[in-house]
């Protein structure tokens, strides 16, 4: 499900068994249609968000909105929806935050509080639906996707390459993540190996919060 239909129909092509849904999260009467045409969910990744570089007196309102609108409002919209398909089946959410949710990262004023907004959202809803459904969250640190490298190109366009090995000392373990393996851990809470997982905040940072 996503707002980019080349690039979803794209990825589903790679995917036996899938289909892609185009849906803008932010709209809630397309949110509820999309919703209502699914038969049953089992599993529910919240993977959408935007960011912003800048501090408190550098962000703009309306671009603060903008994330609040994207990231937060747009997880709650699809989660409303997705809720009653997901208490049928006993079914699994799992909301992408991020180590911005967790500790301060310079000049991430609204990022930070959008995913610690995410953060709170899930434990929430894990109190709620305790024997209904499972609900955890994925703090991950930076990984290398194209988020990345929509950051780089906006922010550092004539110092990637030195900025790309910043990024990548930022962990203590010497690189970035990899999607793949945010999605193993995606998989993992998914799964009935994790059955007993539920309001957890879980951290995939090559040490990052350790450190």
């Amino acid at each position: 499900m996503d707002i980019d239909s080349e690039r979803a129909r794209k990825l589903a092509a790679e995917l036996p068994g899938s289909a892609a849904r185009v849906c803008d999260i932010t709209d809630e009467s397309a949110v509820r249609e999309m919703f209502a045409s699914l038969p049953t969910l089992d599993v529910l990744v919240n993977n959408a968000g935007i960011g912003l570089v800048g501090g408190l007196e550098e962000t703009q309102l309306p671009d603060f909105q903008r994330l609040f609108r994207v990231n937060v409002e747009g997880a709650f919209l699809v989660t409303r929806y997705a809720m009653p398909l997901l208490v049928a089946s006993h079914g699994s959410i799992v909301n992408i935050g991020s180590v911005a949710g967790m500790i301060g990262v310079k000049r991430r004023f609204a990022y930070c509080a959008t995913k610690g907004a995410i953060i709170a959202m899930t434990r929430q809803l894990a109190v709620d639906y305790p024997t209904q459904i499972r609900v955890n969250c994925i703090c991950p640190a930076t990984v290398d996707t194209p988020f990345v490298e929509a950051y780089l190109e906006k922010y550092h366009k004539h110092e990637k390459e030195k900025m790309r090995a910043e990024l990548n000392q930022r962990q203590p373990i010497g690189r970035l993540g990899q999607p793949v393996e945010i999605a193993h851990l995606a998989l993992y809470l998914s799964s009935a190996e994790a059955a007993f997982v539920t309001g957890s905040v879980v951290t995939i940072d090559g040490g990052w919060t350790a450190a």
